[in-house]
């Protein structure tokens, strides 16, 4: 493992116990390999699942002081979702910093978004124990309004299916459906390409690298066909 130094410079952070930052870059596929360690980040990760709802929900709270519970709500999901976190650990160098098992490794692992997603919280999870709440704000903090300012801009927090869905139903009282009606590449690079219709009529048409990606981009070319648009 790289020194942890390294990590410590990312993060602002010079930890009191360096054995919880060690802990928190665990997975517990390196525990399985090496009878020595004893806890792999699973149970930090619980916890700084708990710290970071807490701290983007009070940084989302102060700083849209107008904004309704339920929009709150969108862009807090937007912001500890995997993808997102997965880039924090990214911008915070955690990946080069994992301890993984070497078939955790050959696979890819230190590339997986669920897998520096647990990381990055984890790592929360240890700073928040070894110094406290504060300390844990200096850290996200930073991290938070760029991502907001992209999230906002591209409305990433905004889920067009829901939305297409209820503009379907209290329209023609009928439930969208969705059919793929294409998928290229291989399978390490698959695009879906993704129909939405209410009733026989497709409303939109959207691709993405999964269905549920393209099935969004379809519902959200429909809410920007609809009439009132």
């Amino acid at each position: 493992m790289n020194d942890l130094k390294q990590l410590e410079y990312s993060l602002g952070v010079r930890f009191n116990n360096t054995e919880l930052l060690e802990r928190a870059l665990t997975h517990r596929s390196y525990l399985n390999e090496h009878a020595e360690i004893s806890a792999d980040n699973e149970r930090l990760e619980f916890l700084g699942d708990a710290v970071l709802d807490f701290l983007v929900g009070a940084y989302l709270f102060n700083r849209f002081p107008d904004k309704q519970e339920g929009e709150l709500t969108t862009l807090r999901a937007a912001l500890v979702k995997t993808q997102t976190l997965a880039g924090f650990a990214r911008q915070m160098q955690i990946d080069a910093h994992l301890r993984l098992g070497y078939g955790e490794e050959e696979s890819g692992g230190r590339r997986k978004n669920p897998t520096l997603c647990a990381a990055f919280e984890a790592v929360i999870g240890a700073v928040y124990l070894d110094q406290g709440l504060e300390t844990v704000r200096g850290v996200v903090t930073p991290l938070l309004e760029p991502a907001l300012t992209t999230i906002l801009a591209d409305s990433l927090h905004i889920d067009a299916k829901s939305e297409f869905q209820v503009w379907a139903q209290a329209t023609y009282n009928i439930t969208p459906h969705y059919n793929v009606i294409a998928a290229e590449g291989p399978d390490h690079a698959r695009k879906f390409t993704v129909q939405v219709l209410v009733g026989d009529t497709v409303w939109g048409t959207g691709s993405g690298t999964s269905k549920q990606k393209a099935a969004q981009a379809a519902a959200a070319h429909a809410l920007s066909s609809l009439p009132d648009a």
